[in-house]
């Protein structure tokens, strides 16, 4: 029936009225604890360290990560030291933070 002729159809019950609240309460919540996750959760790409390389490269889509770790970072590392080009310099930076400069032994 339409809410016209019928007063009390587009009316809410009490108990319909505390589910639509716990559900309000609970999204509220449950968004809040994503964004409070996101804000604060540690980022594995976030910088060097740990035998692990994080370099951020200009890109022409904004910019770029590279990330190595092991064996992988220790021979990216090895080869930005003896090239000069513009990845490697600002590689250098990062693979002496992770422990990888030019006088770290495998």
């Amino acid at each position: 029936m339409y809410a016209k002729t019928n007063p009390s159809a587009g009316r809410l019950t009490p108990r319909e009225k505390r589910v639509f609240r716990i559900v309000g309460v609970l999204i509220i919540v449950i968004l809040g604890g994503l964004g409070a996750w996101a804000a604060l959760a540690p980022d594995s790409y976030s910088s060097s360290g740990h035998g692990c390389v994080n370099v951020t490269l200009p890109s022409s889509t904004g910019g770029s990560t590279l990330h190595y770790c092991g064996a992988a970072a220790r021979s990216f590392c090895q080869a930005s030291f003896l090239s000069h080009d513009q990845i490697s310099r600002r590689a250098r930076p990062q693979c002496v933070l992770a422990g990888l400069g030019p006088s770290a032994s495998p």
